[in-house]
């Protein structure tokens, strides 16, 4: 009786194999099928994008000026100011660079003739406010050959100056310019030989 019982059991579970069995062999194809045509599924969380690369090349990015003085005679005053500066934004209004300079000094109506030099950096940022116009601000550090007439000893001392200001950029032609300028010390250091009077430079770059 037990075994005749079974029959229908084991029928019952070969006829849910026969049933089962070909649904699992098209699910696998089906899902072989949507891996092969689209590729493997999308991350959760994509990585978000890099930062956009400068269209501009380096050369478009970097420009030089700076100035030159050359006197010779009774007075001799050589000196030499480059400067790099570098365009922060693709539009080039806003730039910042560094400078460095040295300057001889001569005096020959003095016995014996009187000489001095002094040196230093500076680090500078500027704004085109219009093409031919910009503003300026500079802190520069200079080292001055300074003489104490109490104790007659001279003396190499760092002086700082914070220079605020504008200039005028005269187009030469080609990428060469020529700039004017006037600033304005507000540190005030005693040491200063510019006082509280604003002072006019001029110079010639390239780039800007």
């Amino acid at each position: 009786m037990r075994g005749i019982e079974a029959l229908p059991i084991f029928d019952h579970m070969r006829t849910l194999r026969s049933l089962l069995l070909p649904l699992l062999v098209a699910s696998t194809l089906a899902h072989a099928q949507d891996y092969a045509v689209g590729g493997a599924p999308a991350a959760a969380n994509p990585a978000p994008p890099g930062p956009k690369k400068d269209p501009r090349p380096l050369k478009d990015r970097v420009w030089f000026g700076g100035g030159v003085s050359l006197m010779f005679g009774t007075v001799t005053n050589l000196g030499v100011a480059p400067m790099m500066g570098y365009k922060i934004d693709q539009k080039g209004k806003w730039s910042a660079g560094l400078g460095v300079n040295y300057y001889y000094f001569s005096d020959s109506r003095y016995q014996p003739a009187y000489e001095s030099s002094n040196y230093g950096g500076s680090l500078f940022t500027r704004y085109r406010v219009i093409p031919q116009a910009y503003l300026h601000a500079e802190y520069n550090l200079q080292n001055y050959e300074l003489y104490s007439p109490f104790n007659d000893v001279e003396r190499r001392e760092w002086v700082p100056f914070l220079l605020l200001g504008g200039g005028y950029a005269q187009h030469l032609g080609g990428h060469s310019y020529m700039t004017f300028q006037v600033l304005w010390d507000v540190i005030q250091d005693v040491r200063s030989p510019y006082g509280s009077q604003p002072f006019f430079t001029a110079g010639v770059g390239v780039g800007f």
